[in-house]
C-alpha cells in the first residue's frame, strides 16, 4: 500500500504531520521541529503493509517515494516538498 503523509505548519517552527490510507487516518503527532522530522517519524510508524508514501505539505503533493527512499533521503525529500509547496503558491496568489 502506498500511505499519504499530510505535513502542515501549527507555528512558526512547529510541524504536525497525519499518515492517511484511502482517505483513513492511520496515525498522526504534533510539535515536531522541521518537515523533515514528520518524514522520519511518519516513516518509522509504517507497518509492513507500507511500500512507500505520497508527501503532501500544506496539501500540495511534491511526489511518491519508496520506503528506502524516505529513509535515506528525509532531508532532500522534506526540501523538495517545502520548494513545491512555496512554488504553487507563489503561482496561485
Amino acid at each position: 500500500m502506498i500511505v499519504r503523509f499530510h505535513i502542515d505548519t501549527l507555528e512558526q517552527g512547529q510541524y504536525e504531520y497525519r499518515v492517511s490510507y484511502e482517505g483513513e487516518d492511520l496515525f498522526s503527532d504534533a510539535g515536531l521541529d522541521s518537515i523533515e522530522a514528520c518524514i522520519i517519524a511518519a516513516t518509522e510508524g509504517l507497518g509492513r503493509d507500507a511500500v512507500g508514501a505520497e508527501i503532501a505539505y500544506r496539501s500540495i503533493i511534491s511526489g511518491t517515494y519508496p520506503l528506502a527512499t524516505l529513509a535515506l533521503a528525509s532531508a532532500q525529500i522534506a526540501e523538495h516538498a517545502l520548494n513545491t509547496t512555496t512554488a504553487m503558491e507563489e503561482v496561485s496568489s
